[in-house]
């Protein structure tokens, strides 16, 4: 293996209303139970999106990124289960006390003390990146490193969504983007149906969602054609919460998916009555992960990407902030 670099190259985010800037620190080293990873491709979520324009406030400075894909280039004292060379993934949670009353009850998820990449911890949107060894996931074949970066958020936080909507026969979809065009396939591959809601006139996602198998896509304006069991709303517009609602049938389960979303608007108690239920989700466990990712790969999950050099960060959050993509955004050093 060729030596590492002494430096290392990162798109650096100072404070919102700035621009991420270009820059080069110093090739950082692993402590105990950290490894250093040599990025391939980093995923740009909507939550890197949220971290920028102050919806959500972390540690300043920070390199924003959390759906990374690279390999081991250096291991920390202590570290055990990863190799010099193996390629794996560093998801949103990077590390979680293991000592908190949800951790010892398996919920690592809701930890009190948690670190999260990209947001508390240095993420992906650089050339190198340090990760809590027991918080990284081994990554399917299956996969190139460009398909397997969505996985690692909108994959994982989509699937612990989809969980938690239950037994879902009609599934209905609020914002069909990265985690929706993930989540649809699997969903689809275990037999269920699945209406996609868009932003109103958004043809193009409408007729992504089709391709993809789904039975019915249109504008979430537009009424679903028959009651719904469950819903997943992956955009960030609170006033979805009322109209899902209204769309699911008695006993349905509305689920927010996202870690920041505008205001919910007020609602008549109707609209909740007859047991139906609203649900948020917060971050992921491993379990999520080890459950998740071989999953993906049985069921043949197939992400739709486009592929951007990491300078290019700031283009790539402004075309999300714009919906002016079908799929998902990867930056590759």
């Amino acid at each position: 293996m060729t030596a590492a670099p002494a430096t290392m190259q990162a798109m650096q985010f100072d404070g919102p209303g700035q621009p991420l800037r270009m820059v080069i620190r110093p090739l950082p080293e692993p402590g105990p139970g950290e490894v250093r990873v040599a990025v391939r491709a980093c995923g740009v979520c909507r939550t890197d999106l949220h971290v920028v324009e102050g919806d959500i406030h972390g540690t300043l400075p920070i390199i924003p990124g959390h759906e990374i894909v690279g390999t081991v280039d250096a291991l920390g004292p202590g570290v055990s289960g990863l190799a010099l060379g193996q390629r794996i993934g560093v998801p949103w949670l990077g590390h979680a006390c293991g000592q908190c009353p949800y951790c010892a009850a398996e919920r690592e998820n809701l930890c009190d003390a948690p670190l999260f990449t990209g947001f508390t911890r240095d993420g992906g949107y650089a050339s190198h990146a340090i990760a809590d060894a027991r918080f990284c996931f081994p990554l399917p074949d299956a996969f190139d490193d460009c398909h397997a970066a969505p996985l690692l958020c909108a994959g994982l936080i989509g699937y612990r969504a989809y969980r938690l909507a239950g037994d879902a026969p009609v599934l209905g979809l609020y914002g069909f983007g990265a985690a929706a065009h993930i989540l649809a396939q699997v969903a689809l591959w275990q037999g269920r149906r699945v209406f996609a809601f868009t932003r109103p006139g958004d043809t193009q996602a409408q007729e992504f969602a089709r391709a993809l198998g789904c039975q019915w896509a249109g504008g979430s304006d537009e009424a679903a054609p028959e009651p719904l069991d469950a819903a997943i709303i992956f955009a960030a517009a609170g006033a979805l919460v009322p109209t899902a609602l209204k769309a699911v049938r008695k006993g349905g389960r509305v689920v927010c998916a996202g870690i920041h979303m505008s205001d919910i608007p007020g609602f008549p108690y109707a609209d909740l009555w007859e047991e139906r239920e609203i649900r948020s989700v917060a971050n992921l466990t491993r379990a999520d992960g080890l459950e998740f990712l071989p999953l993906a790969a049985r069921a043949g999950v197939r992400t739709h990407v486009e592929a951007l050099p990491l300078a290019a960060a700031n283009t790539a959050l402004a075309r999300l902030r714009d919906g002016q993509l079908t799929g998902a955004l990867v930056l590759v050093p």
